[in-house]
C-alpha cells in the first residue's frame, strides 16, 4: 500500500509539474484594417482580438495581416507582452507584418529577425508570382520556468500563387534547419493551404531533415472547435479545412489543440479563426 501511495504520489508531482511548464501558442490572422470592411472594420473588433489574447492566456501567438498601428494597440493592451517582426514592404513599418508577440514575464528572447519569401530573402520584394511581399518572423526564446530554449517561425503565404507556396515551403523548412538546428521548433502560419496541398504536404514530410508534425495530429485531447479556420465575417466557417496550421518538431508535445470561434453579438473578432494548441518542451 506504501509503494502505491508513493508511484501515484511521484507520478501526480511529474504530472503537475509536465501542466506547469506547459504553455499556450496560437496562430492569429488578425485582417489587417480597411475601410471594406464595414461593420468588421478594426476599430470594431480590435477589442475582442485582445480579449482573446487575454483570456485563452497565449504565451506566444504568431499573427497575419498586422498593421503597424494595429500591432501598437494590442501592446498597449497587453502590457507583459513585446514583440518581434517588421513590415514586409520596407522591413521597417511599412506594410503587413507577420509579428510573433509574446508574453515578457514568461519568455526570453534570445535572437530574431525576419526573412522575405523570395529569391532573395533577406531583401523586401516579391517572391515568384507572388501578388504581394511574403515574410517570416523568427524568434528564439528561453522559457525562464524551464530554461529550455526553442525557436518559434512565423509566416503568411501568399493568398493567390501555387508556384510561391510551393517555394515558400521549401525556403521556410530549409531555413529552420539553417536557424533553428537542433533545438525545438514551433511554426505559426496562416500558410493559405489546405494540409492535403502540396505546400503542406513538402512542410510535414517524413523525408525531411527536421520531420513536423501538425499539432492537430498529435494532441493528447481531441481537438476542440470547428475544422475550418477562415470566416469572411460570415455566420460560420466558410470550408471543414483548415489553412491556419500550427506544426511542431518531435522535442514537443501537445496537450490539447483548439480552434476558437467565439462570437461577439454574433460577430468574429477576424475573418480567421484563431488556432491554438498547449504544448510542453520534453
Amino acid at each position: 500500500l506504501i509503494t502505491l501511495i508513493v508511484v501515484t504520489l511521484y507520478f501526480s508531482i511529474i504530472n503537475s509539474f509536465a501542466q506547469d511548464s506547459a504553455f499556450t501558442i496560437a496562430t492569429f490572422n488578425l485582417r489587417l484594417d480597411t475601410p471594406r470592411d464595414s461593420i468588421n472594420q478594426w476599430n470594431n473588433r480590435k477589442q475582442w482580438v485582445s480579449e482573446t489574447i487575454q483570456f485563452y492566456d497565449f504565451g506566444i501567438v504568431g499573427m497575419q495581416e498586422v498593421l503597424h498601428h494595429q500591432l501598437i494597440y494590442l501592446l498597449d493592451e497587453n502590457k507583459t507582452y513585446k514583440h518581434i517582426g517588421v513590415g514586409r514592404d520596407d522591413g521597417k513599418q511599412a506594410g503587413e507584418y507577420s509579428p510573433i508577440m509574446y508574453d515578457a514575464s514568461r519568455f526570453e528572447l534570445l535572437q530574431s529577425d525576419t526573412f522575405w519569401l523570395s529569391e532573395t530573402p533577406q531583401n523586401p520584394g516579391l517572391g515568384w508570382d507572388a501578388k504581394y511581399n511574403r515574410v517570416v518572423t523568427w524568434g528564439k526564446f528561453k522559457d525562464v520556468k524551464t530554461g529550455k530554449i526553442f525557436f518559434v517561425f512565423n509566416t503568411h503565404f501568399d493568398h493567390i500563387a501555387e508556384t510561391a507556396r510551393r517555394e515558400s515551403a521549401k525556403l521556410l523548412h530549409k531555413r529552420i534547419v539553417l536557424i533553428a538546428g537542433a533545438y525545438p521548433v514551433v511554426v505559426t502560419g496562416d500558410f493559405n493551404a489546405t494540409l492535403d496541398s502540396e505546400p503542406m504536404q513538402m512542410m510535414l514530410s517524413s523525408a525531411n531533415e527536421r520531420v513536423l508534425k501538425n499539432t492537430f495530429d498529435i494532441s493528447n485531447s481531441p481537438h476542440f472547435g470547428p475544422l475550418g479556420t477562415f470566416n469572411g465575417f460570415a455566420h460560420k466557417e466558410l470550408s471543414d479545412k483548415a489553412i491556419d496550421h500550427i506544426l511542431v518538431t518531435d522535442e514537443i508535445g501537445v496537450l490539447r489543440h483548439a480552434t476558437l470561434s467565439n462570437t461577439w453579438d454574433g460577430r468574429f473578432a477576424s475573418d480567421h479563426f484563431a488556432v491554438m494548441a498547449t504544448i510542453l518542451l520534453k
